[in-house]
């Protein structure tokens, strides 16, 4: 298959489906992480118009996830960057439609919901990691991703800093990235999940 992967710079996605031999390739605006030869720098919305088997989106959740209503929600001083946000973003979804046959798009517990059909939340620790991070996905042409090794049960036991490590991160110039970058079991997951279409 042909699978884009937007607003991914880690690669961990990408990667994922290159392991299984799929034509895939990242796209963000600034440069991977990973291998340069499997990314495209560009804007998300010129390079899905190429056409593709799959796309895979991971729009920038600051501006709409729940945890930043206190800077970014009605009535506050950011509150038009997140309707921009919302706006571009919903905008993303129909131009994917357009493009792709099948298509997933994912985001924190946001306010992005309310915009585009959520079609299931997962966690890391249904995919072997253990850590709690609620991510949402929107599903087009897909079926839900299913759990592959929850570890839940022992995941639960360990102290709060070390199960939310994600939401623990020490604050510096690429927590952002480093808390955006996908747990490489759901990648897997999706890869092998979705390679059959």
């Amino acid at each position: 298959m042909k699978v884009f992967i937007g607003c991914e710079e880690s690669q961990v996605v990408c990667q994922a489906f290159r392991k299984l031999g799929h034509e895939a390739y990242s796209c963000d605006l600034v440069p991977t992480r990973g291998n340069p030869d499997w990314h495209i720098q560009g804007d998300v919305m010129e390079v899905i118009e190429r056409g593709w088997d799959l796309a895979i989106l991971h729009p920038d959740c600051t501006a709409m996830s729940n945890s930043g209503n206190r800077w970014y929600g009605k009535g506050m001083p950011r509150h038009a960057e997140r309707i921009a946000a919302l706006v571009w973003t919903e905008k993303l979804w129909v131009q994917a439609h357009c493009c792709a046959k099948h298509i997933a798009m994912e985001n924190p517990i946001s306010v992005l919901w309310g915009v585009v059909k959520r079609s299931q939340y997962i966690h890391p620790y249904e995919f072997g990691h253990m850590e709690t991070k609620a991510t949402g996905l929107a599903l087009h042409n897909l079926p839900l991703l299913k759990p592959t090794n929850d570890v839940k049960d022992e995941m639960g036991k360990l102290p709060p800093k070390q199960k939310h490590k994600t939401w623990y991160a020490s604050p510096g110039p690429n927590r952002k990235r480093d808390r955006s970058v996908t747990f490489t079991g759901i990648a897997n997951a999706m890869a092998e999940q979705w390679s059959e279409l």
